[in-house]
Protein backbone atom coordinates (compact mmCIF):
# COMPACT_ATOMS: atom_id res chain seq x y z
CA UNK A 1 0.00 0.00 0.00
CA UNK A 2 2.81 2.41 0.93
CA UNK A 3 4.47 1.71 -2.41
CA UNK A 4 1.20 2.47 -4.25
CA UNK A 5 0.72 5.78 -2.40
CA UNK A 6 4.33 6.73 -3.08
CA UNK A 7 3.90 5.99 -6.79
CA UNK A 8 0.71 8.09 -7.00
CA UNK A 9 2.37 11.02 -5.26
CA UNK A 10 5.31 10.86 -7.67
CA UNK A 11 2.97 10.92 -10.67
CA UNK A 12 1.11 13.93 -9.28
CA UNK A 13 4.38 15.83 -8.77
CA UNK A 14 5.47 15.12 -12.37
CA UNK A 15 2.12 16.31 -13.75
CA UNK A 16 2.18 19.50 -11.69
CA UNK A 17 5.69 20.34 -12.84
CA UNK A 18 4.80 19.76 -16.50
CA UNK A 19 1.34 21.31 -16.30
CA UNK A 20 2.42 24.73 -17.65
CA UNK A 21 3.33 23.08 -20.97
CA UNK A 22 0.03 21.33 -21.59
CA UNK A 23 -2.10 22.69 -24.45
CA UNK A 24 -5.55 21.27 -25.12
CA UNK A 25 -7.31 21.92 -28.46
CA UNK A 26 -5.13 24.90 -29.24
CA UNK A 27 -5.53 26.54 -25.84
CA UNK A 28 -2.56 27.75 -23.86
CA UNK A 29 -2.26 31.55 -24.13
CA UNK A 30 0.74 32.90 -25.99
CA UNK A 31 2.02 29.47 -27.01
CA UNK A 32 -0.96 28.96 -29.29
CA UNK A 33 -0.98 32.53 -30.63
CA UNK A 34 2.66 32.38 -31.69
CA UNK A 35 2.53 29.01 -33.40
CA UNK A 36 2.01 30.64 -36.80
CA UNK A 37 5.12 32.77 -36.39
CA UNK A 38 7.52 29.90 -35.78
CA UNK A 39 7.81 28.24 -39.20
CA UNK A 40 9.88 30.83 -41.07
CA UNK A 41 7.65 30.32 -44.12
CA UNK A 42 6.25 33.24 -46.10
CA UNK A 43 2.86 33.51 -47.81
CA UNK A 44 2.09 35.91 -50.67
CA UNK A 45 -1.56 36.63 -51.42
CA UNK A 46 -1.65 38.50 -54.72
CA UNK A 47 -4.68 40.23 -56.21
CA UNK A 48 -4.36 38.73 -59.69
CA UNK A 49 -1.92 36.97 -61.99
CA UNK A 50 -3.90 38.12 -65.01
CA UNK A 51 -1.89 41.35 -65.11
CA UNK A 52 1.77 41.59 -66.18
CA UNK A 53 2.60 43.97 -63.34
CA UNK A 54 1.59 41.49 -60.64
CA UNK A 55 3.15 38.57 -62.51
CA UNK A 56 6.47 40.45 -62.36
CA UNK A 57 5.93 41.32 -58.70
CA UNK A 58 5.39 37.65 -57.85
CA UNK A 59 8.44 36.65 -59.88
CA UNK A 60 10.57 39.13 -57.94
CA UNK A 61 9.30 37.65 -54.68
CA UNK A 62 9.94 34.07 -55.82
CA UNK A 63 13.48 34.88 -56.95
CA UNK A 64 14.34 36.52 -53.62
CA UNK A 65 12.88 33.60 -51.65
CA UNK A 66 14.79 31.06 -53.75
CA UNK A 67 18.06 32.92 -53.30
CA UNK A 68 17.52 33.05 -49.53
CA UNK A 69 16.39 29.42 -49.34
CA UNK A 70 13.12 30.42 -47.69
CA UNK A 71 9.79 28.67 -48.42
CA UNK A 72 7.30 30.94 -50.20
CA UNK A 73 3.70 30.09 -51.08
CA UNK A 74 2.00 32.32 -53.67
CA UNK A 75 -1.79 32.33 -54.03
CA UNK A 76 -3.78 34.16 -56.70
CA UNK A 77 -7.06 35.81 -55.68
CA UNK A 78 -8.10 36.29 -59.33
CA UNK A 79 -9.41 39.79 -58.47
CA UNK A 80 -11.99 38.21 -56.13
CA UNK A 81 -11.98 39.79 -52.66
CA UNK A 82 -13.93 36.89 -51.14
CA UNK A 83 -11.44 34.37 -52.53
CA UNK A 84 -8.57 36.44 -51.18
CA UNK A 85 -10.00 36.31 -47.65
CA UNK A 86 -10.20 32.52 -47.97
CA UNK A 87 -6.64 32.40 -49.38
CA UNK A 88 -5.30 34.37 -46.42
CA UNK A 89 -7.09 32.12 -43.93
CA UNK A 90 -5.59 29.10 -45.69
CA UNK A 91 -2.07 30.55 -45.55
CA UNK A 92 -2.47 31.24 -41.83
CA UNK A 93 -3.70 27.68 -41.26
CA UNK A 94 -0.44 26.50 -42.87
CA UNK A 95 1.52 28.39 -40.19
CA UNK A 96 3.25 31.02 -42.32
CA UNK A 97 5.42 33.35 -40.28
CA UNK A 98 4.84 36.37 -42.51
CA UNK A 99 1.92 37.24 -44.76
CA UNK A 100 2.64 39.48 -47.75
CA UNK A 101 -0.66 40.76 -49.11
CA UNK A 102 -1.53 42.69 -52.25
CA UNK A 103 -5.22 43.43 -51.62
CA UNK A 104 -7.93 43.16 -54.24
CA UNK A 105 -9.88 45.56 -52.02
CA UNK A 106 -8.12 47.46 -49.24
CA UNK A 107 -11.18 47.26 -46.96
CA UNK A 108 -12.31 43.71 -47.72
CA UNK A 109 -9.12 42.06 -46.40
CA UNK A 110 -9.13 43.93 -43.08
CA UNK A 111 -10.82 41.19 -41.05
CA UNK A 112 -8.64 38.40 -42.44
CA UNK A 113 -5.46 40.39 -41.80
CA UNK A 114 -6.56 41.22 -38.25
CA UNK A 115 -7.21 37.52 -37.62
CA UNK A 116 -3.75 36.65 -38.97
CA UNK A 117 -2.08 39.19 -36.70
CA UNK A 118 -4.02 37.83 -33.72
CA UNK A 119 -2.42 34.44 -34.41
CA UNK A 120 1.09 35.87 -34.40
CA UNK A 121 1.56 36.34 -38.14
CA UNK A 122 3.54 39.41 -39.23
CA UNK A 123 2.08 41.32 -42.20
CA UNK A 124 3.55 43.30 -45.09
CA UNK A 125 1.35 44.90 -47.75
CA UNK A 126 2.60 45.51 -51.28
CA UNK A 127 1.43 48.02 -53.91
CA UNK A 128 -1.89 48.55 -52.08
CA UNK A 129 -2.61 49.29 -48.43
CA UNK A 130 -4.70 47.35 -45.92
CA UNK A 131 -7.15 49.82 -44.41
CA UNK A 132 -7.77 50.07 -40.69
CA UNK A 133 -5.00 47.70 -39.54
CA UNK A 134 -1.60 48.45 -38.04
CA UNK A 135 0.62 46.16 -40.12
CA UNK A 136 4.39 45.81 -40.00
CA UNK A 137 5.26 47.46 -43.30
CA UNK A 138 3.79 48.96 -46.47
CA UNK A 139 5.89 48.68 -49.66
CA UNK A 140 4.60 50.57 -52.68
CA UNK A 141 5.31 53.04 -55.40
CA UNK A 142 4.24 56.62 -54.76
CA UNK A 143 1.02 56.32 -56.73
CA UNK A 144 -0.08 59.91 -56.14
CA UNK A 145 3.22 61.37 -57.36
CA UNK A 146 3.26 59.01 -60.34
CA UNK A 147 -0.21 60.05 -61.45
CA UNK A 148 0.74 63.70 -61.06
CA UNK A 149 3.73 63.12 -63.35
CA UNK A 150 1.50 61.43 -65.93
CA UNK A 151 -1.12 64.18 -65.83
CA UNK A 152 1.45 66.97 -66.02
CA UNK A 153 2.79 65.26 -69.16
CA UNK A 154 -0.66 65.72 -70.75
CA UNK A 155 -0.57 69.42 -69.83
CA UNK A 156 2.99 69.86 -71.11
CA UNK A 157 2.19 68.06 -74.38
CA UNK A 158 -1.26 69.45 -75.25
CA UNK A 159 -1.60 72.56 -73.11
CA UNK A 160 -4.17 73.50 -70.50
CA UNK A 161 -7.96 73.07 -70.59
CA UNK A 162 -7.93 70.20 -73.09
CA UNK A 163 -10.80 67.71 -72.80
CA UNK A 164 -9.52 64.77 -70.79
CA UNK A 165 -11.04 61.46 -69.70
CA UNK A 166 -10.01 59.22 -66.80
CA UNK A 167 -10.13 55.43 -66.63
CA UNK A 168 -10.15 54.47 -62.95
CA UNK A 169 -8.93 51.17 -61.51
CA UNK A 170 -10.81 48.71 -59.31
CA UNK A 171 -13.10 50.41 -56.80
CA UNK A 172 -11.75 50.09 -53.27
CA UNK A 173 -8.16 49.37 -54.33
CA UNK A 174 -5.83 51.90 -52.71
CA UNK A 175 -3.71 52.17 -55.87
CA UNK A 176 -6.82 53.16 -57.84
CA UNK A 177 -7.75 55.74 -55.21
CA UNK A 178 -4.25 57.21 -55.00
CA UNK A 179 -3.72 57.38 -58.75
CA UNK A 180 -7.08 59.05 -59.24
CA UNK A 181 -6.18 61.55 -56.53
CA UNK A 182 -2.87 62.33 -58.23
CA UNK A 183 -4.65 62.79 -61.56
CA UNK A 184 -7.20 65.19 -60.10
CA UNK A 185 -4.53 67.13 -58.18
CA UNK A 186 -3.31 68.39 -61.57
CA UNK A 187 -6.29 67.88 -63.89
CA UNK A 188 -8.85 69.77 -61.82
CA UNK A 189 -6.69 72.89 -62.06
CA UNK A 190 -5.23 72.60 -65.55
CA UNK A 191 -7.44 70.31 -67.66
CA UNK A 192 -11.11 69.93 -68.49
CA UNK A 193 -12.16 66.54 -67.11
CA UNK A 194 -15.17 65.44 -69.17
CA UNK A 195 -15.47 61.80 -68.08
CA UNK A 196 -14.26 59.53 -65.29
CA UNK A 197 -15.26 55.88 -65.03
CA UNK A 198 -13.90 52.65 -63.57
CA UNK A 199 -12.58 49.92 -65.88
CA UNK A 200 -11.27 47.61 -63.12
CA UNK A 201 -7.62 47.67 -64.25
CA UNK A 202 -8.72 45.44 -67.16
CA UNK A 203 -7.82 45.83 -70.86
CA UNK A 204 -11.15 44.61 -72.25
CA UNK A 205 -13.12 46.85 -69.91
CA UNK A 206 -10.79 49.73 -70.74
CA UNK A 207 -11.66 49.34 -74.42
CA UNK A 208 -15.39 49.12 -73.75
CA UNK A 209 -15.44 52.13 -71.41
CA UNK A 210 -13.36 54.18 -73.84
CA UNK A 211 -15.69 53.31 -76.73
CA UNK A 212 -18.63 54.55 -74.66
CA UNK A 213 -16.79 57.73 -73.71
CA UNK A 214 -15.98 58.53 -77.32
CA UNK A 215 -19.58 57.93 -78.35
CA UNK A 216 -20.69 60.37 -75.65
CA UNK A 217 -18.02 62.97 -76.54
CA UNK A 218 -16.02 62.53 -79.73
CA UNK A 219 -13.88 65.60 -78.95
CA UNK A 220 -11.90 63.99 -76.09
CA UNK A 221 -8.23 64.87 -76.59
CA UNK A 222 -6.45 62.98 -73.82
CA UNK A 223 -6.90 60.00 -71.51
CA UNK A 224 -5.27 59.15 -68.20
CA UNK A 225 -5.63 55.47 -67.36
CA UNK A 226 -4.84 54.16 -63.86
CA UNK A 227 -2.83 51.27 -65.33
CA UNK A 228 -1.41 50.15 -68.66
CA UNK A 229 -3.97 47.42 -69.21
CA UNK A 230 -6.81 49.98 -69.26
CA UNK A 231 -4.62 52.34 -71.30
CA UNK A 232 -4.01 49.66 -73.94
CA UNK A 233 -7.74 48.94 -74.08
CA UNK A 234 -8.34 52.66 -74.60
CA UNK A 235 -5.76 52.67 -77.41
CA UNK A 236 -7.70 49.94 -79.22
CA UNK A 237 -10.98 51.84 -78.86
CA UNK A 238 -9.39 55.06 -80.11
CA UNK A 239 -7.82 53.26 -83.07
CA UNK A 240 -11.16 51.68 -83.92
CA UNK A 241 -12.83 55.08 -83.82
CA UNK A 242 -10.02 56.55 -85.97
CA UNK A 243 -9.36 59.31 -83.43
CA UNK A 244 -6.15 61.06 -82.40
CA UNK A 245 -6.13 60.98 -78.59
CA UNK A 246 -3.12 61.14 -76.25
CA UNK A 247 -3.17 58.13 -73.89
CA UNK A 248 -1.07 57.95 -70.73
CA UNK A 249 -0.93 54.84 -68.54
CA UNK A 250 0.74 53.57 -65.40
CA UNK A 251 3.02 50.52 -64.78
CA UNK A 252 5.39 50.45 -67.79
CA UNK A 253 4.44 46.92 -68.83
CA UNK A 254 6.15 45.43 -71.90
CA UNK A 255 3.06 45.93 -74.07
CA UNK A 256 2.79 49.57 -73.01
CA UNK A 257 6.48 50.22 -73.69
CA UNK A 258 6.10 48.78 -77.19
CA UNK A 259 2.97 50.90 -77.77
CA UNK A 260 4.96 54.00 -76.79
CA UNK A 261 7.75 53.05 -79.20
CA UNK A 262 5.15 52.72 -81.97
CA UNK A 263 3.57 56.07 -81.10
CA UNK A 264 0.25 54.49 -80.12
CA UNK A 265 0.59 55.54 -76.45
CA UNK A 266 2.06 58.79 -75.22
CA UNK A 267 3.58 57.82 -71.88
CA UNK A 268 3.44 55.59 -68.85
CA UNK A 269 4.74 55.60 -65.30
CA UNK A 270 7.49 53.09 -64.64
CA UNK A 271 7.28 51.22 -61.38
CA UNK A 272 9.58 48.40 -60.35
CA UNK A 273 7.28 45.49 -59.50
CA UNK A 274 10.13 42.98 -59.33
CA UNK A 275 11.85 45.22 -56.77
CA UNK A 276 8.61 45.56 -54.79
CA UNK A 277 8.31 41.76 -54.64
CA UNK A 278 11.94 41.11 -53.72
CA UNK A 279 11.95 43.91 -51.14
CA UNK A 280 8.87 42.43 -49.50
CA UNK A 281 10.48 39.00 -49.17
CA UNK A 282 13.77 40.43 -47.91
CA UNK A 283 11.95 42.35 -45.19
CA UNK A 284 9.74 39.37 -44.37
CA UNK A 285 12.92 37.39 -43.69
CA UNK A 286 14.14 40.15 -41.39
CA UNK A 287 10.88 39.92 -39.44
CA UNK A 288 11.31 36.16 -39.00
CA UNK A 289 14.74 36.85 -37.52
CA UNK A 290 13.29 39.29 -35.00
CA UNK A 291 14.76 42.35 -36.72
CA UNK A 292 12.91 45.66 -37.00
CA UNK A 293 11.94 47.06 -40.41
CA UNK A 294 10.56 50.45 -41.58
CA UNK A 295 6.80 50.99 -41.46
CA UNK A 296 6.89 52.28 -45.05
CA UNK A 297 9.28 51.57 -47.90
CA UNK A 298 8.69 53.70 -51.02
CA UNK A 299 9.82 52.49 -54.45
CA UNK A 300 10.76 55.14 -57.00
CA UNK A 301 8.63 55.87 -60.10
CA UNK A 302 9.60 57.64 -63.33
CA UNK A 303 7.85 58.97 -66.45
CA UNK A 304 8.49 57.00 -69.65
CA UNK A 305 7.89 58.70 -73.02
CA UNK A 306 9.00 58.02 -76.58
CA UNK A 307 12.06 60.20 -75.92
CA UNK A 308 13.14 58.18 -72.85
CA UNK A 309 11.78 54.70 -73.55
CA UNK A 310 15.12 53.26 -74.66
CA UNK A 311 17.10 54.84 -71.84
Amino acid sequence: MKKLVSLLLSMLMICSLAGCGIVIDGEGGSTGSKASGASGAIGLSISTQNNPFFVTLAEGAKKAAKQAGVPLTVVDASDDATKQVSDIEDLVSKNVSVLIVNPVDSDAVTGAVEAAIAKGVRVISVDRVVNGVDIDCQIASDNVAGAELATQYIVDTLGENVKTAELVGTSGASAAIDRSQGFHNIADKKLKVVASQTADFDRTQGMTVMENMLQADSSIQAVFAGNDEMALGAVEAISGAKKDVLVVGFDATDDAIEAIRQGRMGATIAQQPDLIGSTAVENAIRLTKGESIPKEIPVEVTLITKDTVDK
